[in-house]
C-alpha cells in the first residue's frame, strides 16, 4: 500500500493560452500538514480545483491510496473523502449554522430531512472543535473565525480525511489564527491530512511537516520544514534572492508635515495625538481591534471625530469629507484595497485617474489620451504587471491591485500617505517590491504612516513606532529601542488590567 494518501504526478491545466499547471508534482501522507507556497499566480488555485474536482487535469494522473482517481466533478472529490475550506466562507448567513453544515448533503430518512439528528450532530461536530457557539445559531452572527470553523465541521461532516486550507488566516486575528492552529493539530491527530495554503511564514514554521512550492505554474521542490530557513524559501518562491525583504532607506528627516492633537471618537480612540516629519516611516502598530484604522479614517474625514485637531505642514486644516483631506494632500490606502481602493470591473487606467479626473475633461468630454499617458506613467513608475491599462482591476494578483492603489495615490499632489495594511493578502516578491516604493516615497519627501499588524514589518520598515491599546496610545518607540517584545507589552499593557 502506498505511503501518501495523495499524490499527483505530472498534472497539467491549460486555459486558452495559459498553462495554469505544468507538470506538477505533490504528495501527501496521512495525518500530515503539507504547506502549499507560492507568489500569486503560481498556480495553488487551480492546483486546489483539480483535486477538488473542479477542473479536471489535461495531462498527469491522480492517486488515492495508490490507487489511480479521476474526478469528474465535485461530487466525486467529496466522496473520495475531499474537502476545501477557503479564506472566504461561502455560507448562507440567513440559515443556521445546522443547515449551512448540512448543506447539500442532508440526513434523510423515508425522503424527510431529520433535523433532529442533524442538529445533534452538528452539535457534536462544534464541541469537537471547542466551538462557542451553538447549532442553532444563525451563519450571519458569526465573526470571520466562527464561519471557517463551521467549514471545517462541514468537511468532517462529510467523512473527509483530506481537508484544504484556503488561506485561512489571512483574515483573522493573532488569537483567532491560535484557535485554528489548535484546531489543525487536533485534526492532525485524528489522522486527517491537511494540505495548509498561506502566504505567512509563520503559518508554515507552525504547523507544517513539509512545505512544496510552485512557481510560475510549475513545481520547484519539496522540503521538510524544519531544516528550511526564510531565505531559502524566498528564493524558491520568487526565482531569486532578496537579500533585504525591507529596504528602509536612510533618509535624513525634514520639518513636521503632520500633526493630530488631541483626537478621539467615542467607542473607537480617545486622545490621540502625534506628529510626522517629511521623510519619516512612522509605524502605528497594536492588536487588531485597537482602533489603528478608525483614527486613520477619522484624520481623513471618512468618519468624524468628536473632539481634536490636525495640522498639515504647520497650518490647521478642517477636514470633514475625504475630498477635504485629498485638497490638502493627505491621501489614505486603505486596509480593504478592493472595495474601498479600487473599483474592480474598470480598467487599471481609469481607477489610477479617478480622483483627477475633472484636469482631463473639458466641456464634459474627457481627453482620454492624456488621461491614458499619464496613467500608464504611474502604473510603470510603480511597477505594475498587466498587459494593458485597460485590464480590469479583478484581473491582477493582490500585489498588482495594491500597485494600482499606489499610482493613484501619485496622480494627487501628496504630502502624507497613510498606508493601512499595505502588504495584507499579497506574496513574499510583492511584499517586498511594496517596501520599495514605500522607501522611494519617503526619499523624496512625503510622510508616511504606516498601519500594520506585522509586526517583521512595523519593525523592518518604521523610524518610529506608535503602539495603541483598546483606543489609546500605549507607546512610542524609536528604531533602535523597538523589540517584538517591547511593543507586544505596550499593545496588551491595558488589555490585562
Amino acid at each position: 500500500m502506498s505511503e501518501y494518501v495523495l499524490e499527483l504526478k505530472g498534472v497539467t491545466k491549460i486555459f486558452p493560452g495559459v498553462k495554469a499547471l505544468d507538470q506538477v508534482h505533490f504528495s501527501l501522507k496521512k495525518g500530515e500538514v503539507h504547506a502549499l507556497m507560492g507568489e500569486n499566480g503560481a498556480g495553488k488555485s487551480t492546483f486546489i480545483k483539480v483535486i477538488t474536482g473542479v477542473h479536471r487535469a489535461d495531462e498527469g494522473e491522480i492517486f488515492l491510496d495508490g490507487n489511480r482517481a479521476e474526478f469528474k466533478g465535485p461530487k466525486d472529490a467529496q466522496a473520495a473523502g475531499i474537502a476545501a475550506v477557503y479564506q472566504h466562507p461561502t455560507s448562507y448567513p440567513d440559515l443556521t449554522v445546522t443547515e449551512n453544515i448540512f448543506m447539500g448533503h442532508e440526513i434523510v430518512k423515508n425522503r424527510m430531512i431529520q433535523w433532529k439528528r442533524m442538529n445533534q450532530e452538528a452539535d457534536k461536530l462544534l464541541m469537537q472543535l471547542n466551538a462557542d457557539f451553538k447549532a442553532a445559531d444563525e451563519m450571519g452572527t458569526l465573526s470571520v473565525a466562527q464561519q471557517q470553523m463551521v467549514e471545517i465541521a462541514k468537511a468532517l461532516s462529510t467523512q473527509a480525511r483530506i481537508i484544504i486550507l484556503d488561506e485561512p488566516t489571512a483574515a483573522l486575528t493573532k488569537n483567532e489564527s491560535e484557535d485554528l492552529y489548535r484546531i489543525v493539530d487536533q485534526l492532525k491527530a485524528s489522522g486527517v491530512s491537511i494540505i495548509f495554503i498561506s502566504h505567512r511564514f509563520e503559518d508554515m514554521y507552525r504547523l507544517a511537516d513539509r512545505v512544496t512550492v510552485f512557481r510560475d505554474s510549475r513545481y520547484i521542490g519539496t522540503y521538510e520544514s524544519g531544516g528550511l530557513t526564510n531565505g531559502e524559501l524566498i528564493k524558491a518562491m520568487v526565482g531569486r534572492e532578496i537579500k533585504d525583504l525591507y529596504p528602509k532607506p536612510e533618509v535624513k528627516t525634514g520639518p513636521e508635515v503632520l500633526k493630530v492633537e488631541n483626537m478621539s471618537r467615542t467607542g473607537y480612540f480617545k486622545d490621540i495625538s502625534f506628529t510626522l516629519h517629511q521623510g519619516e516611516i512612522l509605524g502605528l502598530t497594536g492588536l487588531v481591534g485597537a482602533g489603528r484604522t478608525e483614527v486613520a479614517e477619522s484624520i481623513c474625514g471618512i468618519t468624524k471625530p468628536d473632539s481634536g485637531n490636525v495640522y498639515i505642514e504647520g497650518k490647521h486644516v478642517s477636514i470633514k469629507h475625504p475630498a477635504d483631506a485629498m485638497r490638502e494632500g493627505l491621501v489614505l490606502l486603505p486596509e480593504d484595497r478592493q472595495r474601498a481602493g479600487l473599483i474592480l470591473t474598470w480598467g487599471l487606467g481609469r481607477n489610477v485617474t479617478l480622483p483627477i479626473i475633472e484636469k482631463y475633461a473639458k466641456y464634459g468630454i474627457i481627453n482620454e489620451k492624456k488621461e491614458c499617458e499619464t496613467a500608464k506613467q504611474l502604473l510603470e513608475e510603480v511597477d505594475t504587471k498587466a498587459v494593458s491599462i485597460f485590464d480590469p482591476a479583478n484581473s491582477l494578483s493582490g500585489g498588482n491591485q495594491q500597485k494600482v492603489v499606489v499610482a493613484k495615490a501619485l496622480s494627487q499632489e501628496m504630502k502624507v500617505v497613510i498606508m493601512d495594511e499595505p502588504t495584507k493578502g499579497v506574496d513574499v516578491g510583492a511584499k517586498a517590491e511594496i517596501y520599495q516604493i514605500m522607501g522611494d516615497l519617503a526619499k523624496k519627501g512625503y510622510g508616511i504612516l504606516l498601519i500594520s499588524s506585522e509586526m517583521p514589518e512595523i519593525l523592518g520598515m518604521s523610524d518610529r513606532i506608535l503602539v495603541m491599546c483598546n483606543g489609546r496610545l500605549s507607546g512610542e518607540l524609536d528604531r533602535g529601542e523597538a523589540t517584538q517584545e517591547v511593543i507586544l507589552q505596550h499593545a496588551m499593557e491595558r488589555s490585562s488590567q
